[in-house]
This record gives structure tokens, sequence and C-alpha cells, in this order.
């Protein structure tokens, strides 16, 4: 197993502190274990600019997409119990998902489409079942913001919001391309369907309440009020929006605030960004993962989920859409985006780790090959607004004796 030179180490913090002084992030943390053992830990800067709050150790962030591979992990504890299997189209669950249509080539409009067949649960898994999201461009995301369908604290229910994206067109034929999508949302629902829980119950007696993850859930848990971080944004317009940043006067315009916001009281629990939680918690999730499952999932099942399910790289499926790692050189598991080649993925890295990231910029990968499991917390939207995350790679990877 390699080990780490200290003193490269210690460059972290030093990029982490230019990330606060140049107010590009409020506050951050990182999170660096090897085979079980801490190796490296950091936080810096505020967790609420206005309050003056330090960003500490047990801060609560935000961790939006960092939630799907634990619903991910969900399902796949649900299929490897025989009450289902992957090619299982969703409306064998979720019957406003019986007779879908797709658009055309070419769609100018939401109404030029042609019949085609209903995603499985597997495509919804790999982000190939014709699904979006409305950050995305084209016909379908902007139908998509029209139509106010966001998985959000403060919008409607799970099952109402799912019905609503039933009733789109998808804006391609399940398995043509790949799109980052609300597609773990759905997910979530099915969840709660084959279960017989809300998704919040699963998750607490199944993964948390195991793990000890006590504090990650869909509301900010009553114990952690005083501690939930603010969430900012660099934009001039809206934050949701993706790709080039445009950045206003303002790099830490409050977005979010810790006293006013929808995760302190959730309408709707999102399987695919709703979760709030500490990074030691995360942690404890990671390396879950990363071990062999803790007795809650096989571990074949985890090798499963965190190998390639595409048929070569992200950039190969022919996306339009944002996505939270680089496309190529990356390919896609069930919950997260594995290594193929990290030159062509131009940032270092093992073949085969195993990593996403959030809105807010947060960010994890586990390696196998090394034995590492690494997060990353901060609290600022896009997370397209810096390229922390390949540069927080470079300094881990450069540490590595």
């Amino acid at each position: 197993m390699a080990g780490f030179d200290e003193t490269r180490l210690s460059r972290i913090s030093t990029w982490m502190q230019s990330y606060i002084d140049t107010r590009r992030f409020a506050g951050a943390s990182v999170l660096v274990a090897q085979g079980g053992r801490e190796v490296y830990y950091h936080d810096c800067g505020l967790r609420d600019t206005d309050a003056g709050a330090p960003w500490q150790r047990d801060t609560v962030a935000r961790i939006y997409s960092m939630t799907k591979p634990v619903t991910s992990v969900a399902i796949m504890m649900l299929a490897e119990r025989g009450l289902f299997h992957l090619d299982a189209p969703v409306s064998d669950f979720i019957p406003a998902f019986s007779d879908m249509h797709c658009l055309q080539t070419g769609a100018t409009s939401i109404t030029e489409t042609v019949p085609c067949a209903t995603p499985t649960l597997h495509q919804l898994l790999t982000h190939t079942s014709g699904l979006s999201y409305g950050f995305n461009p084209g016909v379908l995301g902007a139908a998509m913001t029209e139509q106010r369908i966001e998985f959000r604290g403060d919008r409607l229910s799970l099952a109402e919001m799912c019905d609503k994206v039933a009733a789109l067109p998808l804006a391609f034929a399940p398995g043509q391309r790949w799109e980052y999508s609300v597609s773990i949302d759905v997910l979530g629902r099915v969840v709660e369907i084959v279960s017989g829980k809300t998704l919040e119950q699963f998750f607490i007696d199944e993964i948390f309440d195991p793990l000890g993850m006590n504090e990650t859930r869909f509301v900010v848990p009553s114990t952690a009020k005083d501690r939930f971080a603010a969430c900012y944004t660099p934009q001039a317009g809206s934050a949701f929006s993706v790709g080039k940043v445009d950045v206003g006067e303002d790099t830490l315009r409050l977005l979010d605030g810790a006293t006013r916001s929808p995760y302190l009281g959730p309408q709707i629990q999102s399987g695919g960004g709703g979760l709030v939680g500490t990074i030691d918690d995360y942690l404890k999730f990671c390396e879950m993962m990363r071990t062999g499952g803790a007795g809650l999932i096989g571990p074949k099942t985890l090798s499963f989920m965190m190998r390639n399910h595409l048929g070569g790289d992200i950039a190969s499926m022919g996306p339009s859409s944002f996505a939270e790692q680089p496309m190529e050189g990356m390919g896609f598991g069930l919950g997260g985006a594995v290594l193929l080649d990290p030159g062509r993925a131009r940032a270092p890295g093992s073949i085969g780790d195993f990593s996403w990231g959030g809105m807010a910029s947060t960010f994890f990968w586990i390696d196998p090959a090394t034995e590492l499991s690494v997060i990353f917390f901060t609290q600022l939207i896009p997370s397209s607004s810096y390229p922390a995350r390949p540069q927080l790679k470079a300094l881990v990877q450069g540490a590595m004796t």
C-alpha cells in the first residue's frame, strides 16, 4: 500500500486557503483515509459569512448528487433480495411510465415525438433512460424548467413529481445515449414502492443506522441546525445554470441561508440530490463501499456497481448534458463514474476508481487499488464554477509515495 509524503500533503491546506482568500469558496473541508485510517484532514474558512461562523469538521452540508450513490445502493440492496431484476421496466412500479414517447431526432417542439420503449431500472441507474434535467440543453430540458419539474425540497411529493416526469416525452429512446437526469429520483420512488417505507426511513433503517450515519438526512437534524452551512453562488444570473459561469460582482452571493432553507423542512425526499450530512458520515458510506458492504450489501453486488456499465466512456455515448465528472476517459457504473483512462480524463488516478460529486461542489472518490477514500465538502453552486476536483485529485495523487 502506498504511503504519503507529509510535506506534499500539506500543500492541500495551502490550496484550500487560496480558495478562501480569493472568495471562491466561503469554507471547505477535506478528509483522506487509507485502509480505514485517517491520513489527512483540514478545514478552513466560514460556513456562514454573515454570521462569521467557522467551517468545522461537524458542519452539516448539502451533498446534492452525492445522494445518488446512496439511492443506487438502496436499489441494489432490494435487487439482491430477488424483489426485481434490473431489466424490469420502471412501469412495473410506476404505471405513469407505461406509454412512453421520445422526441424525434432534431425535434424543435415537445410535441414532436414517436413511440418508444419504457426505460428499465438499469437504464435509470446508468443515465441512459432518456430522462433529463431542467438545466440540460434541448427541448426536454426547457419543458422541465417551464413546468418546474425539480426534485427540490419545496416542491410536490415524490410520487406526484414522478408522474409529472412520466407525462413528458423522453429526450431519446432508452439506451441510445447518456444524459444526466432525474432518473435516480425516480428510482427513489421505486425504493418506496418496493419497500413500503418512505425513502428516508429505508435509508435510516437499512443504511444510516447500521453505519452510524446519524446526521445524514433529508432534513437538517434538530441537533445540527446551528452547524448547517449557508450555500453560495458566484453566478450573476441563475445559480442552477451550468457550463460557462457568468461571475457577478459578488463571488459569494448568498443562495440558500442556514436559517431559512428548504432543507429545514423539505416537502420531497430527493434520491437524486436531497441529503444533507457531515463529512465523517459520508466517509462511513465510502468505507462501506470500499470494504465490501459492511454486511449491508454483498461485496459482489458492490463490485458490480463500481464497474463500467457503458459500452465505452461517457463521451462515446454522445451526451449533450452536464455531468459532475469528465466525460472522456470516464465510464459510468451504478451511482458514480468509473475511471477508465487517466490520460483521457486528464486527471491522475487509478483505473477503476469510483467517484461522483454534488451541485454545491462537494466531491468524493474511492480508489480500491490504493485503499483510498477521499471526500471534499464546500457549499458553492454550480459545481462547474472552478476546477477544484481535478486539482484536489492531483494534490492527493502527488502526495503518494
